[in-house]
């Protein structure tokens, strides 16, 4: 009747039991797994890693007097959640004490000049150019690449506001206006660079701090029965 251990004391699965019940008489019920069945062993196993990893960010937060908020819900986005592994989002959004700790931890976690340059030549685009068009049955905004190449060229020649006419297709260029240059990129780069740290340093303390039992392995565990992707 044990979750885990956390630095060799035994946490209880009354937890878990309860943070199972509630799931399976909650809104989602219908999309769980059958009772029994291995996908289900595997959810009790998921769920078991979230409340360890709440665990231990808890003893984390105590150790360092961090303040914890309110244990009100947060929200990651896709990439966020992603970047952070499944566990570790769950937990980040369902935990107070999480975020305290992934606040501490990622600080002073800041992006290298060298990668934010390196993020602004991969990224690097020629600005882009709309045109502003009348055309017989009202106006439009457009790409000059998209436009017919006889009409762009047609309007490109002709000042502004002069009707042309090439082929089949008749317009006027009202004016023309060029992209702002990307916003900066360093706050998204600092984001994922303290996801990554937190990953990292969770990661460590997770295998430092935490041992875990039998039924209740990482669902990833190659070694446990109900790992389905075992080679």
């Amino acid at each position: 009747m044990t979750l885990g251990l956390l630095d060799g004391r035994p946490l209880p699965r009354t937890a878990l039991d309860e943070r199972l019940a509630a799931l399976r008489n909650g809104p989602r019920a219908t999309a769980l797994p059958q009772p029994g069945s291995s996908e289900d062993r595997q959810l009790t196993r998921w769920v078991a890693q979230v409340l360890l990893t709440e665990a231990l960010c808890e003893a984390v937060a105590a150790e360092r007097s961090l303040p914890v908020g309110p244990s009100m819900p947060a929200h990651l986005d896709q990439q966020a959640a992603v970047e952070l592994g499944s566990i570790t989002a769950a937990a980040y959004e369902g935990s107070a004490a999480v975020r305290a700790v992934y606040d501490d931890v990622t600080a002073t976690v800041e992006p290298s000049p060298e990668d934010i340059a390196h993020y602004r030549t991969m990224t690097a685009r020629p600005p882009a150019t709309r045109w502003y068009l009348a055309l017989p049955d009202g106006e439009l905004e457009a790409d000059p690449d998209t436009l017919p190449t006889a009409l762009a060229e047609a309007l490109g020649e002709a000042p502004p506001g002069e009707w042309v006419t090439a082929g089949p297709w008749t317009a006027a260029l009202l004016s023309t206006s060029t992209a702002p240059e990307a916003s900066d990129p360093t706050p998204a780069l600092q984001a994922a660079a303290r996801r990554a740290a937190f990953v990292r340093w969770l990661d460590h303390e997770r295998a430092r701090r935490l041992t875990l039992v039998e039924g209740l392995e990482h669902p990833g565990d190659p070694a446990q029965p109900d790992n389905h992707h075992r080679h």
